[in-house]
Protein backbone atom coordinates (compact mmCIF):
# COMPACT_ATOMS: atom_id res chain seq x y z
CA UNK A 1 0.00 0.00 0.00
CA UNK A 2 1.08 3.20 -1.02
CA UNK A 3 1.25 5.92 1.79
CA UNK A 4 2.78 9.56 2.03
CA UNK A 5 2.93 10.95 5.62
CA UNK A 6 4.12 14.39 5.61
CA UNK A 7 5.56 16.15 9.36
CA UNK A 8 7.32 19.17 10.12
CA UNK A 9 4.15 21.63 10.49
CA UNK A 10 3.96 24.40 13.11
CA UNK A 11 3.91 27.87 14.00
CA UNK A 12 6.92 30.43 13.12
CA UNK A 13 6.56 34.24 13.15
CA UNK A 14 7.65 35.94 9.64
CA UNK A 15 11.23 35.90 8.71
CA UNK A 16 11.40 32.49 10.23
CA UNK A 17 11.72 28.34 8.94
CA UNK A 18 11.02 25.50 9.33
CA UNK A 19 11.65 21.39 7.63
CA UNK A 20 8.92 19.54 6.09
CA UNK A 21 8.99 16.03 6.24
CA UNK A 22 7.06 13.23 3.13
CA UNK A 23 7.95 9.22 4.40
CA UNK A 24 7.13 7.24 1.40
CA UNK A 25 6.29 3.78 1.21
CA UNK A 26 5.24 1.06 -1.07
CA UNK A 27 6.57 3.19 -4.16
CA UNK A 28 7.95 0.54 -6.37
CA UNK A 29 8.84 2.48 -9.56
CA UNK A 30 12.20 3.43 -10.90
CA UNK A 31 11.03 7.31 -10.40
CA UNK A 32 7.97 9.66 -9.73
CA UNK A 33 7.14 13.11 -9.90
CA UNK A 34 7.18 14.36 -6.58
CA UNK A 35 5.78 17.40 -5.35
CA UNK A 36 4.77 19.59 -2.49
CA UNK A 37 1.21 21.33 -2.51
CA UNK A 38 -0.38 24.18 -0.41
CA UNK A 39 -4.19 25.18 0.22
CA UNK A 40 -5.24 27.81 2.14
CA UNK A 41 -8.43 28.53 3.90
CA UNK A 42 -10.95 29.42 1.07
CA UNK A 43 -9.12 29.00 -1.93
CA UNK A 44 -7.76 26.44 -4.13
CA UNK A 45 -4.80 24.19 -3.71
CA UNK A 46 -1.55 25.22 -5.81
CA UNK A 47 2.00 23.78 -6.30
CA UNK A 48 4.58 24.72 -4.44
CA UNK A 49 7.62 22.96 -5.76
CA UNK A 50 8.19 19.18 -7.01
CA UNK A 51 10.93 17.35 -8.11
CA UNK A 52 11.71 14.28 -10.64
CA UNK A 53 13.16 11.54 -8.81
CA UNK A 54 14.77 9.94 -11.12
CA UNK A 55 17.17 12.85 -11.92
CA UNK A 56 16.85 15.61 -9.18
CA UNK A 57 15.77 18.23 -11.34
CA UNK A 58 13.34 20.78 -9.29
CA UNK A 59 10.69 23.30 -9.80
CA UNK A 60 9.27 25.90 -7.94
CA UNK A 61 6.34 28.25 -8.27
CA UNK A 62 7.22 32.02 -8.55
CA UNK A 63 6.31 32.33 -5.28
CA UNK A 64 8.48 30.24 -3.67
CA UNK A 65 11.66 30.71 -5.75
CA UNK A 66 14.71 31.61 -3.61
CA UNK A 67 12.93 30.98 -0.17
CA UNK A 68 11.46 27.26 -0.39
CA UNK A 69 13.89 24.20 -1.43
CA UNK A 70 12.67 20.97 -2.47
CA UNK A 71 15.08 17.51 -1.94
CA UNK A 72 15.15 13.96 -1.78
CA UNK A 73 16.75 11.33 0.28
CA UNK A 74 16.50 8.18 -1.82
CA UNK A 75 17.97 6.27 0.85
CA UNK A 76 15.03 7.23 3.68
CA UNK A 77 12.65 7.55 0.98
CA UNK A 78 11.71 10.93 2.22
CA UNK A 79 10.84 14.14 0.53
CA UNK A 80 11.81 17.25 2.12
CA UNK A 81 10.74 21.41 1.74
CA UNK A 82 13.21 23.20 3.52
CA UNK A 83 11.22 26.56 3.95
CA UNK A 84 13.00 29.80 4.81
CA UNK A 85 11.92 33.53 5.10
CA UNK A 86 8.43 32.58 5.78
CA UNK A 87 5.29 34.89 5.13
CA UNK A 88 2.39 35.33 6.81
CA UNK A 89 1.13 34.03 2.95
CA UNK A 90 2.78 31.00 2.93
CA UNK A 91 0.07 29.94 5.80
CA UNK A 92 -1.81 26.86 4.66
CA UNK A 93 -2.11 22.77 4.66
CA UNK A 94 0.56 21.65 3.35
CA UNK A 95 0.77 18.46 1.10
CA UNK A 96 3.29 15.32 -0.36
CA UNK A 97 2.42 14.06 -3.13
CA UNK A 98 3.80 11.21 -5.85
CA UNK A 99 2.89 10.56 -9.51
CA UNK A 100 3.75 9.49 -13.13
CA UNK A 101 7.08 10.53 -13.79
CA UNK A 102 5.73 12.55 -17.27
CA UNK A 103 4.43 15.89 -15.69
CA UNK A 104 8.70 16.29 -14.60
CA UNK A 105 9.81 15.08 -17.69
CA UNK A 106 7.61 17.47 -19.58
CA UNK A 107 8.84 20.44 -17.44
CA UNK A 108 7.55 24.18 -17.51
CA UNK A 109 4.62 24.02 -15.40
CA UNK A 110 3.02 20.65 -15.38
CA UNK A 111 5.16 19.53 -12.35
CA UNK A 112 2.91 21.82 -9.96
CA UNK A 113 -0.38 20.73 -11.23
CA UNK A 114 -2.32 19.25 -8.86
CA UNK A 115 -4.37 17.01 -11.56
CA UNK A 116 -1.00 15.50 -12.27
CA UNK A 117 -0.67 13.83 -9.08
CA UNK A 118 -2.74 10.57 -7.50
CA UNK A 119 -0.95 10.04 -4.31
CA UNK A 120 -1.08 11.98 -1.56
CA UNK A 121 -0.69 12.74 1.78
CA UNK A 122 -2.77 13.82 4.71
CA UNK A 123 -0.85 16.97 5.13
CA UNK A 124 0.94 19.54 7.84
CA UNK A 125 -0.31 22.32 8.91
CA UNK A 126 1.73 25.69 8.74
CA UNK A 127 1.46 29.10 9.97
CA UNK A 128 3.09 32.06 10.04
CA UNK A 129 2.33 35.01 12.33
CA UNK A 130 3.42 38.39 11.55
Amino acid sequence: QVQLVESGGGSVQAGGSLRLSCAASGLTGNSYCMGWFRQAPGKEREGVAAIYTGSGTTYYADSVKGRFTISQDNAKNTLYLQMNSLKPEDTAMYYCAAGDPGPCAYGGTWPLKVREYNIWGQGTQVTVSS
